[in-house]
């Protein structure tokens, strides 16, 4: 494409315990980043491509951008309308914003570990599983699309809808980007039908709906409204959470069940990875089977996935794991997805062992062989995919005892 600007790559001292992009960004978070080679991954975000890679030690980023001036968004906190933050500038603080990097996550990590062995059993092989800060209508249309729909499917949706409403960035190579449509592009007469000949089907009058309630009904800027302007706060100290969060989120959940196709695991996506509200815990089939299998849910007045249920397991994950439990939560729906499955497959090779116990003489009393054959172990599942039997170690045994040779 002509007219391109492309900055030389830049780089910000992020440790893999911090952020490892491999796993935040395939996790079922953000469904339009194309990974072009071994350790690089593209997205258009706010009017420019933004290229990540990542070594031990940092961060590496660039942008591409059209010779088009896009106005920075999110807007940061701290600028000034006096202020003109050069192009350098405007990325790196587009980056940390998206990237949500001002907490902890070793700090984090290590909190939740102290309170829940299961989370401190799986989490060393999920390190740097961080919540994005998304912009919040693109998260709302990404978790319409998740309903009864697996991350691959998801991602040849969103990127379906952003090919034919949003506007076009650029090109890297053959792969072409365009940023995400907002919702006064979803709005027209025949939007609905052209989204089902794409294959969104009943989502496709979802989105559209909502697009329209959006940008029709709601005032300007309600989604932002929406959003935890709270400063991140790590101190000690903190107050306990009351049951069921913050009112801000008891409020934006709420707000958000009022549109079509979001229900409360639509509504808690939208909430953790759009709004910023840290406390949201989102529960689908797959986190309900965790919570069954890991939290001894699935029994008493909790047997099936209902409403109170629903509201259960989210109160009891952030009373075990506090105001950040939808981060804590996010870990553990990574470590459970088979798209992770070869960091928790360990292999045993067959080996074949005989004991003899013999006596003085030499004569072999008893033998018993040890066979043990090699097994993939692992517990991990697709998003809705049907589960399928965990794979063990067997040991087997064949002993006999030997007849003694009677002396003459």
């Amino acid at each position: 494409m002509a007219n391109l600007r492309i900055s030389e790559w830049r780089k910000l001292p992020v440790s893999l315990a911090e952020l490892c992009i491999d796993t935040t960004l395939r996790c079922g978070q953000s469904f339009r980043w194309k990974k072009l080679g071994d350790n690089e991954w593209s997205c258009a975000l706010h009017g420019r491509i933004l290229s990540l890679k990542q070594d031990s030690t940092h961060l590496h980023y660039r942008s591409i951008k059209p010779a088009v001036k896009y106005p920075l968004s999110p807007p940061s906190a701290t600028s000034s309308i006096l202020e003109s933050p050069t192009e350098d500038e405007e990325t790196e603080a587009l980056l940390k914003h998206y990237l949500n990097l001002a907490p902890d996550l070793t700090a984090l990590y290590e909190q939740w570990s102290s309170v829940d062995s299961n989370f401190k059993k799986r989490a060393p092989k999920f390190t740097g599983v961080r919540i994005l800060k998304q912009d919040a209508w693109e998260a709302l249309v990404g978790f319409i699309c998740s309903s009864n729909n697996n991350i691959v499917r998801i991602s040849q949706m969103v990127n379906n809808l952003c090919l034919h409403y949003g506007p076009l960035i650029g090109h890297i190579d053959d792969q072409t980007f365009h940023d995400f449509p907002p919702p006064e592009a979803l709005t027209g007469p025949g939007v609905e039908s052209h989204l089902r000949e794409l294959g969104f089907g009943y989502r496709a009058g979802y989105i559209a709906k909502t697009a329209s309630i959006v940008a029709k009904e709601k005032p300007e800027g309600w989604l932002q409204s929406l959003c935890n302007e709270e400063p991140y706060d790590d101190s000690p100290d903190q107050k306990p959470l009351l049951e069921g969060g913050r009112e801000g989120y008891r409020r934006a959940h709420e707000e958000l069940l009022q549109l079509q196709g979001v229900g409360p695991k639509v509504a808690d996506c939208v909430c953790l990875m759009g709004l910023g509200w840290g406390e949201a815990v989102p529960v689908d089939t797959h986190v309900w089977q965790i919570a069954q299998r890991d939290y001894k849910f699935g029994k008493g007045k909790h047997k099936s996935l209902t409403k109170a249920t629903y509201s259960a397991v989210g109160d009891h994950f952030r009373q075990l794991w506090g105001k950040e439990a939808g981060w804590a939560h996010s870990v553990l729906f990574a470590a459970d997805l088979k798209t992770f499955s070869e960091r928790l497959t360990t292999k045993i090779e067959v080996d074949v062992d005989e004991f003899k116990i013999k006596q003085e003489d030499g004569i072999i009393l008893e033998s018993t062989v040890v066979v043990k054959r090699e097994y993939a172990l692992h517990e991990v599942k697709d998003e809705f995919e049907e589960e399928k039997p965990t794979k063990v170690v067997v040991e087997s045994s064949r002993s006999h005892r030997a007849k003694r040779r009677r002396v003459f």
